[in-house]
């Protein structure tokens, strides 16, 4: 999953502590055979992104306080296709119905598409967000990144209202910034920090984002999991656990706490399992339970 999992931040934006989404992840293998199962990865070879359909069924973890949640349930349905010459397209719907303990329902649904040129130059994205079946946040518009790294990116924002903006030249678009914690992870890096921008947050705001990168995992890691379609052709690609923590601009990412943070396995291919999204009062969990690969997009001539 290539996508921003920050589009899902109203149901779950802070995620659980490296060291408990680790042993959730981790296969109970002897660690003799984890190392001897590990897979070399060459790391100047170009990140190949596999286009694909995956849906992710989610349940509640653990509830923290009296006052959270006591049931909940949903569904995220994605989609990844393109390629490199026709550029890199992503939908996702994120559906979660939660019970308060006072007894109370809440139905929030997430709605997000983007389309993202290979040379991460332009960015169109749109998103909505519903709760109880009503409309409550809503951005769109499209980003053109300057020829020059020092120029800003110009924002054209059709939602929520019409207007013109820009944030900094560093800043990351959604795809690119997978591929760069991939290249990461291949040259055995633990961390990667980089400026991001989705469109999100009614189009106008970056985030700084702090990325650990665990120890690749076992060979065999994925066929541990439950199988889950087409997701057999996963198991010879080689994954890391990976943290994402954002940040507001301006905060020390030293001493500050992250605006949320999320976590996953991520595959080398831009395939993730094992999701954890901790809010702080509740914890849930998203196992991979569909999953088919999708021919990228043949070129125009």
């Amino acid at each position: 999953m290539a996508i921003s999992f920050r589009s899902a931040r109203s149901a779950a934006v802070r995620f659980a502590s490296v060291a408990a989404l680790l042993a959730l992840m981790v296969p109970h293998a002897p660690a003799s055979a984890q190392r001897a199962n590990l897979s070399k990865v060459d790391p100047n070879a170009p990140v190949v992104l596999q286009p694909h359909r995956a849906v992710y069924d989610f349940s509640l973890g653990s509830a923290r306080t009296e006052k959270s949640v006591t049931s909940l349930s949903g569904r995220m349905v994605y989609e990844f296709t393109g390629s490199t010459c026709e550029g890199w397209s992503q939908t996702m719907r994120f559906v979660t119905r939660t019970t308060a303990a006072v007894g109370a329902s809440s139905l929030s649904d997430q709605r997000t598409t983007s389309w993202e040129d290979h040379a991460a130059t332009r960015l169109r994205f749109s998103s909505s967000q519903y709760r109880d079946q009503k409309l409550i946040e809503q951005s769109g518009g499209t980003a053109m990144r300057g020829a020059n790294e020092s120029d800003d990116i110009k924002i054209a924002l059709t939602h929520p209202d019409k207007k013109a903006s820009a944030v900094t030249g560093s800043a990351m678009f959604p795809i690119q910034h997978s591929v760069k914690m991939l290249e990461a992870a291949r040259r055995g890096r633990t961390s990667f920090t980089a400026d991001f921008y989705d469109g999100a947050d009614g189009g106008e705001k970056i985030y700084i984002v702090t990325a650990q990168i665990g120890k690749q995992m076992p060979a065999n890691f994925n066929r541990t999991l439950p199988r889950a379609g087409q997701a057999d052709k996963l198991d010879s690609v080689q994954a890391w656990p990976m943290q994402l923590s954002y940040y507001e601009p301006g905060n020390d990412t030293k001493d500050a706490l992250p605006a949320y943070e999320m976590s996953f396995v991520f595959f080398a291919n831009g395939v993730s399992r094992r999701l954890v999204i901790d809010n702080g009062e509740y914890t849930m969990k998203g196992e991979l339970t569909e999953f088919s690969t999708i021919d990228p997009l043949p070129c125009k001539k």
